[in-house]
């Protein structure tokens, strides 16, 4: 499935490849002086975060090259490869760095925003992310379907996957899901893939009938296929629990004047339409957080 390109250079972005050689998150001031900022966000993510042709694309860098020109500094990329799970991204490339590399960035996209998981405890009652502040959701987030329309007339409930095959990402929520509900009576019917791309070309190649992942990566790479044929469905995931959460920014903890100069920056272009415009470049459904909605106060 081909990913949809972009010209860099139209966009003026100069911008490292290379881990930055900081070996410390550093404050607004320090930032500002040193006319640079370094951003991590994850390798081979779209529509996030990805390489074509050795050149970055996706929401995320578009998003942090905005932030740098906003701060007047120059944007440097810190590449990130998912560790097991977000806490281990945390420390990995924020706050410590990784065993082998103990440099970090002054910044992190694509942070859970969520109150109960940034107060979250351990077994001894110490705050997990004591060393983080999370901030600026920037995108809601949820699950979504996609169907061979072909093959299946509607999804107007999930209890049509104890019928028809759908794939899903190896060790991932929808995985977990549809193994499980309704007494695993779906069990059967999920295959499993390593990535959502994969279970996408197995839709189009008539493996699988359906597939399932998040509505963001799905809704960009519905845009390489006919969205007649292969349609996003409309269906809920009972039994489920979450089914929507907020994305947003880590700073460390002692930098948080940093946190409130990117928070302002965030706001704006959510509220100016700017945000929305860049989801919408790379196909990509957009959703404006609660926070950000009239009828919601700031905290």
């Amino acid at each position: 499935m081909k990913r949809i390109n972009r010209s860099w250079l139209r966009y003026g972005l100069i911008c490292s490849l290379a881990f930055s050689s900081t070996g410390f998150a550093r404050s607004y001031d320090d930032i500002i002086d040193s006319k640079e900022i370094t951003v991590a966000i994850y390798r081979d993510f779209a529509p996030f975060s990805y390489q074509i042709d050795g050149l970055p694309q996706g929401i995320d860098v578009d998003v942090a090259q905005h932030i740098a020109q906003q701060l007047n500094v120059e944007l440097k990329l810190r590449w990130m490869t998912a560790d097991e799970n977000v806490e281990d991204d945390l420390r990995n490339n924020l706050w410590k760095g990784h065993f082998l590399k103990r440099s970090v960035a002054d910044l992190m996209l694509r942070v859970p925003y969520d109150k109960a998981y940034s107060q979250m405890r351990d077994d001894i009652g110490e705050l997990v992310h004591e060393q983080v502040h999370m901030f600026a959701p920037y995108h809601t987030e949820s699950w979504q379907i996609i169907y061979n329309a072909k093959q299946i007339e509607t999804v107007s409930t999930i209890a049509v996957f104890q019928y028809h095959n759908i794939g899903v990402e190896v060790d991932s929520i929808p995985q977990f899901y549809l193994t499980s509900a309704f007494g695993g009576r779906m069990r059967e019917s999920a295959k499993h893939f390593s990535s959502i791309p994969l279970a996408l070309d197995a839709m189009s190649n008539g493996e699988v009938d359906a597939a399932m992942g998040l509505r963001s990566q799905i809704s960009h790479f519905q845009h390489s296929l006919d969205s007649k044929q292969y349609p996003l469905a409309e269906n809920a995931f009972p039994m489920m629990g979450r089914q929507q959460w907020d994305i947003g920014m880590a700073v460390k903890t002692q930098h948080r004047q940093l946190g409130y100069a990117v928070g302002d920056i965030v706001e704006a272009m959510i509220k100016q339409g700017h945000m929305e415009k860049i989801f919408a470049h790379y196909h990509t459904l957009y959703q404006v957080p609660d926070l950000y909605l009239p009828e919601k106060s700031h905290p």
